[in-house]
C-alpha cells in the first residue's frame, strides 16, 4: 500500500486499538496496526507518515511492561501517545510517572492550558469532556515538552514538544464519549503531521485490482465462495480484474438457511455474469459424518475436514491454478497476535488448504474493515442485498444445533431462522442490527397446545448490534417485534413449543452459542 500515506499504529494492548485505526480510515488516511512486539525492522519498514502508540493495560516502567522501540523516534516522523503511549513516551524521554491517587476511569473534564495543532478548532475557554482509563500519571514532563492540557485531578493531562512532533494525551481521543475527539485525531493528522487524505475506497479498489492482474500474470485462480459479503466481494473484484483466469468453488453443505445455495447460484449468475463457478452439493456427505457427534469442536472439525476434502476434489479439475483466493479481512490479520505476541487465534479462512494443495496466497481484502468492504461491494456494483446480508458462520447451521445435528433438527432450525429474518426485515431491522438468529437448544418443555400438553423444542433468539463483531451487545428489540417472531414460530414450526431471548453482551458472551 505504498501509494497511499500511511499511519502506523503501535498496540500495547488498548481495547480501542482498531478503533483508533478505523478513526483515521475515517478521515481519508490509510492504516496499518503492528504488535508492541514488532522489531525496528519492521517499523522501519512500514514507512509511515506518521505513528500512532496506543493505550495499554499494563503499569509503564514496570518489570516486564512494554517499552517503546527506538525506531518509532528514529524514523523522524510525528507521533501521537495515548494514555499508556503517553506514559512511555514520558518515561523513554527524561520524564517520569507516580501512581495516582485519584484515578481517573471514564468522563473527565479537559481543560487546554497550552496551544497546539491538536487544539485546532477545539473551544479554547470551555472544558470539554474526555474518556480516561489511567492509574498512573506523568508526573515529571520530558525535557523539550510543555504541557498543554489538564483536568481537575490532572495536571498533565496533555503535553507536546512541539520541535521534534512528538504529541500525548491522557485520555482516549478514538472513542465516542470523548468530545471533539475526531477532531483531535484529524488535527493530529492534517495540522500536525500534514498528511494528505488520500485514502477512500475507490482508490482502494483500483489499487487492489492492477496488484492482483500483475501478481497473477497468466495464471488460474480458485476461490472458495460462500454466498457472504466477503467472499463475493473478492469473487467481483478478482472477476473484474483477471476475467476467466478466475475460477469459483461453491460447496453447499447442506448446513444453510432456506434455500439458501440455489440462491447463491442465481446470484452468481445475475450479478456476475460469465463467472466460471463450479458448485457442488454435498449435504448428505457432511450430514452423514455428523451423525451422532455433539461436541461443537468436533463438528468444527468434521465439517473444516470434509470441506477441504470436497473442496481439493473439485480444485484438481483446475489445471494451470496457481493461486488461491480468499476473504482473509483487517481484523482476521490483527486478531492472530495480542499485544504481546501471543497467538489469539488462527484464523479459519486459511484452514490449511495453501500448504494442502501448493498454492500461493491471494487477499485482495485484508487490509479492509468489515464497513470498508461492504463500501467496495458497492463500488462493484452488487446489489444492496447482498452488500448488508448478515454475518453467517462457515459451519452454518451446525453451529446453531446445540448438540447433534439431524435432518430433522435442521429442518426446525430452518424453518424457525426464516421467520426471523422475514420479521426483522418486516420491521425495518435487518440492515439495522449485526445479527439475528435462531438457535436450537438440546432441551425440550411442557406445553400446552390446542388443550393437548406437548413435550418439544426450545429455540433462543439471538439478535445482537456491534461494529467489527469484536465486542456486541444485545439488541433491544421491541415487544412488538419479539412477540410476533414468537408467535409465529410457535404456531408455524411444527416441533417448537417455547421461545427464549438471549440478553449476553460479548464479553463475556459470544455471538454465537458454539
Amino acid at each position: 500500500m505504498s501509494e497511499f500515506a500511511k499511519v502506523l499504529i503501535i498496540d500495547y494492548g488498548a481495547q480501542y486499538t482498531r478503533l483508533i485505526a478505523r478513526r483515521v480510515r475515517e478521515a481519508g488516511v490509510y492504516s496499518e496496526i503492528l504488535p508492541c512486539t514488532a522489531s525496528d525492522a519492521q517499523i522501519r519498514a512500514a514507512q509511515a507518515s506518521a505513528i500512532i502508540l496506543s493505550g495499554g493495560p499494563d503499569d509503564a516502567g514496570e518489570p516486564g511492561a512494554p517499552t517503546l522501540s527506538p525506531a518509532v523516534l528514529e524514523c523522524e516522523v510525528p507521533v501521537l501517545g495515548i494514555c499508556y503511549g503517553m506514559q512511555i513516551l514520558a518515561l523513554t524521554l527524561g520524564g517520569s510517572l507516580v501512581n495516582s491517587r485519584d484515578r481517573e476511569y471514564g468522563p473527565a473534564e479537559l481543560s487546554l492550558s497550552g496551544p497546539s495543532p491538536l487544539w485546532k478548532s477545539l473551544p479554547k475557554n470551555k472544558p470539554f469532556t474526555v474518556w480516561m482509563s489511567h492509574g498512573n500519571r506523568v508526573s515529571k514532563i520530558p525535557p523539550g515538552f510543555t504541557a498543554i492540557a489538564e483536568t481537575p485531578n490532572l495536571d498533565l493531562a496533555a503535553m507536546a514538544d512541539a520541535r521534534r512532533r512528538i504529541y500525548a494525551v491522557q485520555f482516549h481521543p478514538e472513542v465516542h464519549h470523548t468530545r471533539h475527539g475526531a477532531q483531535i485525531l484529524r488535527n493530529f493528522l492534517f495540522t500536525a503531521a500534514k498528511i494528505k487524505a488520500d485514502w477512500s475506497m475507490s482508490s482502494f479498489l483500483e489499487n487492489a485490482m492492477e496488484d492482483c492482474r500483475t501478481r497473477v500474470g497468466s495464471d488460474k485462480v480458485i476461490l472458495g465462495l460462500s454466498g457472504g459479503i466477503d467472499s463475493t466481494v473478492v469473487a467481483a473484484l478478482l472477476h473484474k480484474a483477471i476475467g476467466d483466469k478466475l475460477h469459483c468453488i461453491f460447496v453447499d453443505h447442506g448446513l444453510m438457511r432456506l434455500h439458501e445455495g440455489d440462491e447463491v447460484i442465481a446470484f452468481l449468475n445475475k450479478y456476475l455474469p460469465g463467472l466460471n463457478l463450479h458448485a457442488v452439493t454435498a449435504g448428505d456427505l457432511f450430514l452423514n459424518r455428523l451423525a451422532g457427534v455433539a461436541d461443537p469442536e468436533e463438528k468444527r472439525r468434521i465439517i473444516g475436514r470434509t470441506f477441504v476434502e470436497v473442496f481439493e476434489e473439485q480444485a484438481k479439475k483446475i489445471r494451470g491454478a496457481r493461486w488461491l483466493a480468499q476473504g482473509t479481512l483487517y481484523p482476521d490479520v490483527i486478531e492472530s497476535y495480542s499485544a504481546k505476541g501471543m497467538v489469539i487465534k488462527t484464523h479459519h479462512n486459511v484452514g490449511g488448504l495453501p500448504e494442502r494443495m501448493s498454492l500461493k496466497l491471494l487477499e485482495p481484502l485484508r487490509e479492509l474493515f468489515k464497513d470498508e468492504v461492504r463500501i467496495v461491494g458497492a463500488e462493484l456494483g452488487l446489489p444492496e442485498d447482498l452488500i448488508w446480508r448478515q454475518p453467517f458462520p462457515g459451519p452454518g447451521l451446525a453451529v446453531r444445533i446445540l448438540g447433534e445435528v439431524s435432518k430433522e433438527r435442521l429442518d426446525i432450525l430452518r424453518a424457525a431462522d426464516h421467520i426471523v429474518q422475514q420479521e426483522l426485515g418486516a420491521a425495518g431491522l435487518l440492515r439495522k442490527v449485526w445479527q439475528g438468529f435462531a438457535v436450537l437448544l438440546p432441551l425440550r418443555t411442557v406445553g400446552v397446545m390446542g388443550d393437548a400438553r406437548t413435550y418439544e423444542h426450545v429455540l433462543a433468539l439471538r439478535v445482537v448490534d456491534s461494529v467489527d463483531a469484536m465486542t456486541a451487545d444485545w439488541t433491544r428489540l421491541p415487544h412488538s417485534v419479539l412477540a410476533g417472531i414468537s408467535g409465529r414460530i410457535i404456531s408455524e414450526v411444527k416441533g417448537v413449543n417455547r421461545v427464549v431471548y438471549d440478553i449476553s453482551s460479548k464479553p463475556p458472551g459470544t455471538i454465537e452459542w458454539e
